[in-house]
């Protein structure tokens, strides 16, 4: 059961952290589990922005969808704790859509500021993000940065992103001096968010730490639509539900500064190309 702070904290920020979600032991067996079948050479996308060679993310390069093929990664994505934690937030059990393993290693690149939402296209309402850390992460390894209070923000659209510092060649700007937290969270925390949160992650500077982490996401389970990527849809009882499959361009808008008061104004469509997250 979450507690009255803590669900304040998700209405205010728009996302929660809830440490040691996950035990020790079972942190260890998905560190194991994945590092294994990056080893037998699993699937994975092989999407990063313009590659240099000796980029670590060729070698370790991020697994998407791994429910569709590996129990383990079901089992995860579907577990009761997950379950229960966002039918507390949003009302109602969401439906599950995708997995990603993020492995990250020393001298990675980050991902720039973003919004899951722009890349599933939930509609009506959003999706939701359960992000666990496999190993420590902090602002050395590269651990997620978020803006509070962002959920209440529509779909921005993107710019070109600076593919020296991101392996995503796009990214949302926002104002200047806007408030950007920085999630350290250990193994076994899972970081819980809306999916119109705008959120991105630091290179890892390090030169000996993985920053690994294990995701799935959801869509509220009012939704009526998500983009042609994330088809089936499951129930979190593992039953296949059949969404309608979103159009690839949603209103988006920018911000403008009135007055001195910056505010977001809507503008055209923004036109999703790939299934990047």
């Amino acid at each position: 059961m979450l507690t009255e702070e803590q669900k304040q904290t998700w209405q205010e920020k728009g996302y929660l952290i809830l440490r040691g979600l996950f035990s020790p032991a079972e942190v260890d067996f998905y560190r194991d589990h994945f590092m294994a079948l990056n080893a037998q050479g699993a699937q994975a996308s092989r999407s990063v922005a313009e590659p240099k060679p000796g980029d670590p993310l060729l070698k370790y390069p991020r697994m998407i969808h791994m429910h569709r093929w590996d129990k383990a990664s079901l089992d995860w994505m579907l577990d009761k704790r997950i379950r229960d934690t966002m039918v507390e937030l949003v009302g109602k059990e969401p439906y599950a859509v995708q997995t990603m393993f993020y492995f990250k290693p020393a001298g990675a690149r980050g991902q720039a500021l973003h919004q899951d939402n722009y890349y599933l296209r939930a509609q009506p309402g959003t999706c939701i993000a359960a992000w666990m850390a496999v190993d420590r992460c902090d602002e050395a390894n590269g651990c997620l940065q978020l803006v509070p209070g962002s959920q209440n923000w529509p779909l921005l659209c993107t710019i070109k992103a600076d593919t020296r510092e991101s392996f995503t060649d796009i990214t949302v700007p926002i104002p200047e001096g806007t408030p950007v937290e920085s999630a350290v969270m250990e193994p076994g925390d899972v970081l819980f968010f809306n999916g119109a949160v705008v959120h991105g992650s630091l290179a890892n500077r390090t030169t000996d730490r993985f920053r690994r982490s294990l995701i799935g996401h959801y869509v509220e389970g009012d939704a009526q639509q998500v983009g042609k990527w994330y088809h089936p849809a499951l129930r979190m009882d593992g039953t296949r539900i059949e969404l309608e499959t979103s159009p690839d361009g949603m209103k988006c808008g920018t911000w403008v500064d009135e007055d001195g008061v910056e505010r977001i104004e809507m503008t055209g469509f923004e036109m999703v190309e790939k299934a990047s997250e």
